[in-house]
């Protein structure tokens, strides 16, 4: 099946815009290795014309065209782009597919996942209106007051290339459903299905500048956005020492910022188990999305009683894992994203193997692949926690393995870790999955499972996970201002000062 990739260009004002230095990056197909397309390369110039069509767009006739208008407005758009992208399903799926590498049935399922999210916060704008002027309980009769919700202003999203339009849509659905005016720049590896939003965002009519949408190098886009003074917030999904470097530079403007960052996340498997389901749950939370999720369960703690039958049938299930071209029926291991990428993932496999780390399988391209990004998934046991392997985040399908024998051993190595994304318990006793539940030091906790995500659930982490929560409410409230307003309603006069005609 051929797979054209559009040729699209920067996306600012509401119109197609090359870029001021007319450059280009190209587009990689990870399982080819094969340039299949150019995506337009912004720099600093065009971040400045994305920002003034943002601010234009935020006050155009007094803000009423979209940050002051109703909720029920902005959620009109909303749900006209949601539509839009179940009628694209297929082609965006697609474009996702050949772009990064993921399984075409997981890309589809994103894209069921991005129309429901703009569907979702459709309802929240809407849910907006009866929210305003909501009363405060004031101690003074002489006084009442309430609450106005605004929306910040114009942010930057900046996002990564794991879930090209899915991430960005976590940030674009709630900022622009609390009335801010948005530029998004997505990560230069995996660009060409955000180009795609700005197209649904042309066909749908929404008011130009409510969303600007700027490809190209984060050195070259993404540090000018994330530095401007007339950018009101930036929104990150990325690596840890780039949302420093993002923190750094908000800080001299007393800029707001929300990160996500990265994770080394837990999954406990304790002895009273069945075996072959939670072995199962244990793939799902490293090897989706070819292993490359910020939240993946990465470091497994497997009780000492069962480890042996455990690792033996863990290993076995991987290596029966098909790994193959993305639009090959059944694949569930594509490439990781780009010849970088894999280099990484391999060199921490070799490393792992230097420090005296055992690979039960994978850390290799498969045999049957001679081209593309592949790697296959890795099982790395006999770990300590002094190791890389360990204490740094790979990015790809490998997991690391360490035993334990009591409770309290196992929530200390869980939490043995500079991240705190997320954690994942898997038992048969709910009382126990409840206290290991509250003893993670993480945002996110799933109970015999890993990796679910909903758009009606809080996300994000702590500790040098980043801070900030994107999706459900939370989410929307990362967009939005609060505002007090205070009246004094008594025919008293305040009477703090004396009246001069009373002298």
């Amino acid at each position: 099946m051929a797979i054209t990739v559009p040729r699209r260009q920067l996306f600012i004002g509401g119109q197609w815009t090359e870029p001021l230095r007319r450059q280009t990056l190209p587009v990689v197909n990870p399982a080819t290795e094969d340039i299949i397309g150019y995506i337009p390369a912004a720099t600093s110039e065009d971040v400045e014309l994305a920002v003034e069509a943002a601010r234009k767009a935020l006050t155009r006739n007094k803000g009423n065209d979209w940050s002051k208008a109703s909720g029920a407005v902005r959620a009109r758009y909303l749900r006209a782009i949601a539509a839009k992208v179940t009628e694209r399903k297929s082609e965006l799926a697609n474009l996702e597919a050949i772009d990064c590498g993921k399984p075409l049935d997981e890309a589809a399922w994103d894209m069921d996942d991005v129309a429901g999210c703009f569907e979702y916060y459709a309802d929240l704008a809407q849910g907006l209106d009866s929210k305003q002027k909501a009363p405060l309980s004031l101690p003074l009769d002489t006084f009442k007051g309430y609450v106005l919700k605004e929306p910040i202003g114009v942010v930057g999203l900046i996002t990564p290339w794991n879930y090209p339009l899915l991430m960005a849509v976590w940030k674009v659905a709630p900022a622009l459903a609390a009335g801010c005016t948005a530029i998004l720049k997505p990560s230069e590896l995996a660009s060409v299905t955000c180009l795609e939003l700005a197209d649904i965002c042309r066909e749908v009519g929404l008011p130009p500048g409510v969303l600007n949408i700027l490809t190209g190098l984060g050195t070259e886009a993404g540090a000018p956005l994330a530095s401007h003074p007339h950018v009101d917030k930036i929104v990150f999904t990325g690596s840890t020492a780039t949302g420093s470097n993002i923190m750094t530079s908000a800080a001299k403007l007393v800029k707001p910022v929300s990160l996500e960052l990265g994770g080394k996340s837990p999954i406990i498997v304790f002895d009273d188990v069945k075996i072959d389901k939670a072995v199962e749950w244990t793939m799902f939370g490293c090897f989706w999305t070819n292993g490359q999720i910020c939240s993946a369960t990465s470091r497994l703690l497997v009780h000492e009683k069962i480890a042996d039958e455990f690792l033996d049938k863990l290993v076995k299930w991987t290596k029966n894992i098909k790994i193959s071209d993305p639009f090959e029926e059944g694949c569930r291991l594509g490439p990781v994203v780009s010849k970088g990428q894999y280099e990484r993932v391999v060199k921490f496999v070799s490393n792992a193997r230097k420090e005296g780390a055992t690979v039960l399988c994978g850390g290799a391209r498969p045999g049957h692949l001679k081209k593309g990004y592949f790697v296959e998934p890795a099982i790395i046991s006999n770990v300590t926690t002094s190791m890389e392997i360990w204490r740094d985040e790979v990015f790809g399908p490998v997991l690391c393995v360490k035993t334990f024998s009591t409770e309290d051993e196992a929530i200390q190595l869980a939490n043995d870790s500079q991240y705190g994304l997320a954690g994942a318990v898997l038992s048969n006793d709910l009382e126990r999955c409840d206290r290991v539940s509250k003893a993670f030091e993480a945002g996110i906790v799933w109970v015999n499972c890993s990796q679910p995500c909903f758009c009606q659930a809080p996300w994000g982490g702590t500790k040098r996970s980043g801070f900030g929560r994107e999706l459900g409410e939370w989410g929307l409230e990362n967009y939005l201002s609060v505002k007090q307003v205070t009246q004094y309603i008594s025919n008293e006069p305040w009477g703090w000062y004396k009246s001069p005609s009373k002298l």
